[in-house]
């Protein structure tokens, strides 16, 4: 059997400054496509270096937390106080070696260290920089600081969910930070294709706010064309009927259900049987007249899933062409096939399993994936690896007292 092909960012080398969510999630993307990835932080700041501290923690894992393998794994660590003279000399050797930098601090941070993009390239013009502030670093809202509840405020995404009469709803798990990681990641893709035809590298400013006001992109044209902020539907929506979330047998049971067509709706009303009889005229036959009776259909359609399971609405009615979905928890989704075994988790941790990439390369091995390291735990093969220093210039560095 031929070997696996290389995977696209194989060779590529990326200095992770990232911290939070957002930069070490877009990092973690570019080494699970092959990326050679370096973190570089340090043991003095560990609260902000990506999911190091706050629970949960994993059962026999030296107290670590689950979201640090998911979000900073397939990566080497160095310990570098860029605080520090020496830190920060060696992060700029490091980065005339790299081909992709990417931080995700304040407006000014990088630039305070020595280590912009304008600092940067004077050295390695090849650089693909990725700057992931909140807001930008441009623009009207540059130097605002943020967090993913602001972002949310900002962007009007909690207007757009919830209920009309609800006070502003916010959606959990840092989902602004995983939207700017995405978009990060796809920019620095192309910066990298673009720099493969020119030979020269660029800088990205990535605006973590204007990627999620892009991703309510159809909300915001209806609000610019009607000058109403868009209708908050909860679970319904204005394009089907019935829709939404039916209470089914047992203790905080749901099955969501949404009808898009007059042929879904007829074959929902004939599973129904006698108990929606009286749906069966010309007044439910279209989406406007459902709507009109939504609470009406809604309470017969409960009627009915109340008795049985989540899966068993599901399956009843996948098998007509309804669709449908039972709710599941995060414990049910162990079957889910992008789940990867961590290959080399850290010593004293259970196995461990994460998500992985949801897409796969034909013919290409997806990455081992290895644990996310402790701070500071490969630096010594990262200065031989990366800048090709001999073992005595290594231990000198390593033991530098610090400026």
């Amino acid at each position: 059997m031929a070997a696996p092909r290389q995977l696209p960012l194989s060779g590529i080398r990326i200095i992770d400054f990232g911290h939070i969510v957002a930069g070490p999630f877009c990092v973690r993307l570019l080494a699970d496509l092959g990326a050679d990835v370096i973190k570089v932080e340090t043991n003095t700041r560990l609260g902000r270096t990506g999911a190091r501290r706050g629970p949960p923690k994993r059962s026999g894992s030296s107290g670590r937390t689950p979201h640090l393998s998911q979000i900073n794994r397939n990566r080497r660590s160095i310990d570098l106080n860029l605080k520090t003279e020496r830190g920060a000399r060696i992060a700029r050797q490091l980065a005339d070696a790299a081909d992709v930098v990417v931080e995700n601090f304040s407006n000014g941070v990088m630039d305070r260290l020595g280590l912009g993009y304008a600092d940067l390239v004077k050295t390695n013009p090849r650089i693909v920089y990725a700057s992931m502030a909140s807001f930008g670093h441009t623009g009207p809202r540059a130097g605002w600081i943020g967090m993913n509840v602001n972002l949310q405020a900002a962007s009007g995404l909690m207007l757009a969910t919830g209920e009309e009469g609800d006070p502003p709803i916010g959606i959990s798990n840092s989902w602004n930070d995983y939207i700017g990681g995405l978009h990060a990641a796809v920019a620095i893709v192309g910066a990298l294709s673009k720099r493969n035809k020119s030979g020269v590298g660029t800088y990205l400013d990535v605006s973590q706010f204007e990627g999620s006001v892009a991703m309510l992109g159809g909300l915001l044209f209806a609000s610019g064309v009607t000058g109403k902020p868009p209708a908050r539907t909860g679970n319904r929506s204005g394009l089907a009927a019935p829709q939404g979330t039916y209470r089914c047998a047992g203790n905080d049971q749901w099955c969501a259900i949404s009808v898009q067509t007059d042929a879904q709706w007829q074959a929902l009303v004939a599973l129904l049987g006698e108990r929606a009889a009286h749906l069966r005229g010309a007044a439910c036959a279209t989406v406007a007249g459902r709507h009109a009776q939504h609470d009406a259909i809604d309470e017969v359609i409960e009627a009915w899933t109340g008795a049985l399971t989540p899966v068993e609405v599901e399956q009843s009615l996948k098998s007509v062409g309804v669709p449908a979905a039972a709710m599941r928890r995060g414990h049910d989704l162990a079957e889910v096939d992008t789940w990867q075994q961590v290959l080399k988790p850290i010593a004293g941790d259970s196995g461990i399993k994460v998500l992985g990439l949801p897409f796969d390369f034909q013919g290409v091995a997806p990455v081992a994936v290895t644990d996310a390291p402790r701070v500071g735990a490969n630096g010594r093969e990262v200065l031989r690896d990366w800048l090709n220093l001999d073992d005595a210039t290594i231990e000198d560095l390593m033991h530098e007292e610090p400026a």
